[in-house]
């Protein structure tokens, strides 16, 4: 049984310099190929429940199919609540067998954001859950602008939530589906002199690998969330597996034929993480 919690996975990335893969989920298919990967190149994986997930798949069943897949893998795998909203929704994927849940108030005024991160962080410690929280705030490629962390904000909303690792905004971007000029070195300088939590990198699909491993290497960044990369990679092996025989309309079938490909594609990210067997 290898369920890890965002600790157990974090803290010897921050220690050991190299950081972990955030895989965001969406169905059965990905989250296989996901694990698959990561016991291939032996290294942890964190799956990610987000809200697009959580809009077509109730989280009880995600929880359990996380877990599932955490019990039979050979690699330490963390089941993630990845942007929640309220209270009542972290609260809800604690129940569900979550080992992770990340609020994120980062819309909020600052004390607001950091009352309700502490109170979520103080709901998950209760039950040997981590909590991840988020200053600053990540945008979206043609949609809502970015607003990048402030250091000093930074500091104070680590001290005073105990979060277990904080996602800063520092010219990442969700949703980019090429790499954009890379991240804001300066600004992750600063928040690293004056923080030593871990830090996470929402948008991590915008992020030229280089950087990735470089920043997994000389920073505390120790996460990546990756997302519409490995959705790309999808699509594309569905379109694949439909086109290959037009007579062919078995779902179950058509879908089996995405996990290889996406397996591959996952070992990428997975080996832009600073640290695998390879």
């Amino acid at each position: 049984m290898t369920v890890a919690s965002l600790s157990d996975v974090l803290r010897p990335a921050l220690k050991e310099g190299y950081a972990v893969a955030g895989l965001v989920c969406l169905g059965w298919e990905d989250m296989q190929a996901y694990v698959a990967a990561a016991e291939a190149e032996g290294c942890a994986v964190i799956l990610q429940a987000g809200p697009g997930c959580r809009a077509y798949t109730p989280l009880p069943v995600l929880g359990s199919m996380f877990r599932h897949l955490a019990e039979q893998a050979s690699v330490p795998v963390v089941a993630h609540l990845d942007h929640g909203y309220s209270f009542d929704e972290c609260k809800q994927a604690i129940e569900s067998g979550f080992t992770s849940v990340m609020y994120d108030g980062s819309r909020h005024p600052l004390q607001q954001n950091i009352d309700e991160t502490a109170a979520i962080v103080e709901l998950a410690h209760a039950a040997n859950v981590s909590c991840e929280g988020e200053i600053g705030f990540v945008g979206y490629d043609g949609g809502e602008e970015s607003k990048g962390t402030d250091p000093d904000e930074a500091a104070r909303f680590a001290q005073d939530t105990s979060v277990d690792a904080m996602a800063i905004s520092v010219g990442n971007v969700h949703l980019q589906q090429q790499d954009g000029q890379g991240l804001d070195v300066k600004r992750i300088g600063e928040i690293d002199a004056k923080t030593n939590v871990p830090l996470v990198i929402h948008g991590g699909s915008g992020v030229p690998a280089e950087q990735r491993k470089a920043l997994a290497n000389e920073t505390s960044i120790c996460k990546f969330n990756i997302g519409t990369e490995l959705r790309m990679a999808f699509g594309q092996a569905l379109r694949d597996a439909v086109g290959s025989d037009s007579e062919r309309f078995d779902r179950v079938e058509i879908l089996k034929e995405t996990i290889a490909p996406l397996a591959v594609s996952t070992t990428a990210v997975l080996r832009s993480m600073g640290r695998t067997k390879s």
